[in-house]
């Protein structure tokens, strides 16, 4: 008899019948009747699991027999142990195949050979897809096509919403949560809510203090492999980003984006409490504080608070001493990156910052949104204490220290404390007489680039800051200040012991010696003088008595 007239399975049947299981033939005979022209999820263009050829064995609906997907007959009048014998080859079966799948180093398992071979790449090293414009090399071949648009500029995903645009289509997701609001993600422990996955993630280092990517040239840990690559481009020097509008170079993608928002204008990240936007969603979150007086990171050292981890980080290495940031010039160490940036403008004489009112330039972002609000006369942060207006979050910090009395930044080799880091190194310059900024019209050197910017205004007669009470103009911005307490009638630096008022910082400071009788300021004939203008004129008087002639 013709073997294709009995079944319509004849490639199942004329395998060797003698060496094949029951639990075989009914695997193989669900896999010829899906790929009959009825419904062929091939055909469909569909993948199938291997979860569905169980489905099928057991969705028999009102006829036991019959395929639920072609309607064809499977087989007739088999009892029912028959059956189960076969359901339990099959299920033996589709475990070994997903064995086959599991990788012999970690042992994790996949349900398709080709996520294991991927996989495998994390171990094995092998990045077999190559970038043909800058080498570069990946383990995924959608890895590429991503990094590929770095140089093309593509960026096929774009918001409804603002019509921003994307090179990924998680980004653009990501990115649509800052117009619906929604924070998917929360923290198990505390709550907290993020607007993408990553955010989470590093969120939740903060409480295992984990940090499992390791620098293997200066040992330094981070909480992400992102962080470490970046932190590796410090000493490679790599700045693989490039500007297509000015070619200023960034070693990240992010600071690049950034960076493009000064030549477009964009600001794309708002306060939904008083409206006002940002070019980065770092500095939104920075001012969403103010509204919420949130300080979520403490120093488990002074107690300190931050609104933010980064800040937190920076602090903690006035305690260690840690400057892990160093110019490949000069060799000078910073704590944070931010401080060697600006740092390196000194020598590249750099200042790419330009403000679209004046034209003045500036070597980093935040000189330029400083100086802008001298046209605006924005002053968006308030001293909850004594109401005064600040134009920018660091001079609010250093302010309110005035009525806190705290001063974190002290001197490793005098001990000094002082209010603000900028003090402090400018008072370090006293031990150490460097003199790292030289003015280019007469070569006169300073120990601060604040000084040097202040003494060019000599040579150029720039007034920048004017009086709009008077129109007198001064050539800094603490003249004008100081100035303006003239017409207010501001003391804001109280004495704490007997509620005196001054206009200046160091008029309170001279006059808090007369309480404490210390006279910090001494002569080489061993006389003490509370005041600096006190010795100036003892030196004075004992010179012009050396030059008097023995009678």
């Amino acid at each position: 008899m013709n073997p294709d007239k009995i079944s319509p399975f004849p490639s199942t049947l004329t395998e060797s019948p003698g060496q094949t299981s029951p639990g075989t033939v009914l695997l193989l005979r669900l896999v010829d009747c899906r790929k009959t022209p009825r419904q062929s999820g091939t055909e469909r263009g569909e993948e199938k699991e291997d979860g569905d050829l169980i489905s099928l064995s057991k969705n028999h609906g009102d006829s036991p027999n019959r395929c639920s997907l072609s309607g064809r007959g499977l087989s007739s009048g088999e009892p029912k142990q028959q059956r189960d014998a076969d359901k339990t080859s099959l299920q033996k079966s589709l475990s070994r195949s997903e064995r086959l799948n599991s990788c012999d180093q970690c042992g994790k398992s996949f349900k398709q050979s080709r996520h294991l071979i991927t996989h495998q790449r994390i171990h094995t090293g092998e990045k077999p897809y190559s970038c043909d414009q800058c080498g570069k090399r990946f383990a995924v071949s959608g890895i590429l096509i991503t990094h590929q648009r770095i140089h093309t500029g593509e960026k096929p995903y774009s918001c409804d919403h603002c019509g921003k645009s994307f090179k990924q289509s998680q980004h653009l997701i990501t990115h649509q949560r800052i117009h619906t609001g929604e924070k998917p993600y929360s923290c198990d422990q505390c709550g907290k809510s993020f607007n993408h996955s990553g955010a989470l993630t590093r969120h939740q280092h903060i409480h295992t203090g984990e940090k499992p990517y390791s620098c293997d040239q200066c040992g330094k840990s981070f909480k992400q492999s992102q962080h470490l690559i970046t932190h590796q481009r410090i000493h490679t020097g790599e700045k693989p980003y490039s500007c297509d509008q000015c070619g200023k170079r960034f070693a990240e993608s992010g600071a690049l984006t950034t960076h493009q928002r000064i030549h477009t204008g964009e600001k794309p990240y708002s306060c939904d409490q008083c409206g006002k936007s940002f070019n980065h969603s770092g500095a939104l979150t920075r001012h969403q504080h103010i509204h919420t007086g949130e300080k979520s990171y403490s120093c488990d050292q002074c107690g300190k608070s931050f609104n933010q981890s980064g800040d937190l980080t920076t602090h903690q290495r006035i305690h260690t001493g840690e400057k892990p940031y160093s110019c490949d010039q000069c060799g000078k160490s910073f704590n944070h990156s931010g401080a060697l940036t600006r740092h390196q403008h000194i020598h590249s004489g750099e200042k790419s910052y330009s403000c679209d009112h004046c034209g003045k330039s500036f070597n980093h972002s935040g000189a330029l949104t400083r100086h802008q609000h001298i046209h605006t006369g924005e002053k968006s942060y308030i001293c909850g204490h004594c109401g005064k207006s600040f134009n920018h979050s660091g001079a609010l910090t250093r302010h309110q220290r005035i009525h806190t009395g705290e001063k974190p930044y002290s001197c490793d080799q005098c001990g000094k404390r002082f209010r603000a880091s900028g003090d402090l190194t400018r008072h370090q310059h006293i031990h150490t007489g460097e003199k790292p900024y030289s003015c280019d019209q007469c070569g006169k050197r300073f120990n601060e680039s604040g000084a040097l910017t202040r003494h060019q205004r000599i040579h150029t007669g720039e007034k920048p800051y004017s009086c709009d009470q008077c129109g007198k103009s001064f050539n800094e911005s603490g003249a004008l200040t100081r100035h303006q307490r003239m017409h207010t009638g501001e003391k804001p630096y109280s004495c704490d012991q007997c509620g005196k008022g001054f206009a200046r910082d160091f008029n309170l400071t001279k006059h808090q010696l007369t309480h404490t009788g210390e006279k910090p300021y001494s002569c080489l004939c061993g006389k003490s003088f509370a005041h600096s203008e006190s010795l100036k004129k003892h030196q004075k008087a004992l010179s012009s008595l050396a030059l008097v002639p023995d009678p």
